[in-house]
């Protein structure tokens, strides 16, 4: 049961992933792609989380936590950038 609970969810999380590659690729202006690419970094944490679930290794979670760090810290150098050519610095 538990392993039929978990593939649905990653079904709907590589649906999500697909919606949102679409939005990435075609949004109008550069927030909506910003918004799309923090989605999708999220989108791909859930999926290594419920990979690591699904093996029962901890590993993933691990890698999980460090790919989440490394993708805030480049949404805020994304966004401090964007700023800065915004402003015309």
């Amino acid at each position: 049961m538990s392993s039929f609970i978990l593939s649905g969810m990653q079904i709907a999380l590589f649906s999500f992933a697909f919606i949102t590659l679409i939005r990435l690729m075609l949004g109008p202006t550069s927030s909506d792609r910003l918004v799309a690419l923090n989605v999708l970094s999220a989108v791909s944490l859930a999926l290594l989380i419920l990979w690591g679930i699904r093996n029962r290794r901890t590993l993933y979670l691990d890698v999980a936590l460090v790919y989440d760090i490394f993708g805030f810290l480049g949404f805020l150098a994304i966004t401090r950038f964007l700023k800065h050519r915004k402003e015309g610095r």
